[in-house]
């Protein structure tokens, strides 16, 4: 193996330092980028960290604050479609419930779902209306054939801020399909009773 020979002249030693300086250049570059890598790096840690510490703070804060939710009517009037739907979700939610909002374009007469240890799966249908309105009896039909087959429901049930009909309130009484008018919203929501005792639910074995 040949010996480095030293730089000789000026254009050498030019040309020579020229090269010790761009790899300096690179070696501090890398140097850098390393440590704004490490630093970063240690930033998502952090954050990471924090976020798992906080995370069942802000559940407990949340299961705190359902256990306490009560709606007043004036409020669920005030309310939109969608912000009905979770309503109830949270309502469900609160009563020990796992609930889901689920309605939309093509739900099959479902806007919420939900799962209860005694009372089994749960689908809601919201009918958000004028308080002087009334849900109709063919609103109960599409609910009777969807929960089970579709849904697979223990439970279904129709919720109304209105009324329903004679003939929708005695058709879901015969066939299973159970109704919220507003005298039993206001008992659910307002006054806080569990839904299973709103409707009567028995324990499944």
């Amino acid at each position: 193996m040949r010996p480095i020979r030293r730089p000789r002249g000026a254009r050498e030693q030019l040309a020579a330092l020229l090269v010790a300086v761009a790899v300096a250049v690179l070696v501090v570059s890398a140097v850098q980028t390393l440590l704004r890598s490490w630093v970063f790096l240690a930033v998502v840690a952090a954050l990471a960290l924090a976020s798992a510490a906080c995370g069942p703070v802000l559940d407990r804060a949340r299961t705190r604050h359902l256990a306490a939710l009560r709606i007043p009517l004036a409020t669920v009037d005030a309310m939109d479609d969608r912000t009905f739907e979770y309503a109830l979700r949270d309502l469900l939610v609160r009563d020990g419930w796992s609930a889901e909002k689920v309605g939309g374009q093509g739900d099959q007469a479902a806007d919420v779902i939900g799962h209860h240890p005694d009372h089994g799966r749960i689908v809601v249908q919201a009918k958000h209306t004028r308080v002087a309105a009334k849900v109709g009896v063919h609103v109960m039909y599409e609910v009777k054939g969807t929960a089970g087959p579709a849904h697979g429901a223990d439970v279904a049930v129709v919720v109304t801020n209105g009324g329903l009909t004679r003939s929708a309130m005695a058709w879901g009484d015969r066939h299973a399909v159970h109704w919220l008018d507003r005298a039993r919203l206001e008992v659910w929501a307002a006054a806080g009773v569990p839904l299973a005792e709103v409707l009567g639910l028995r324990r499944r074995r």
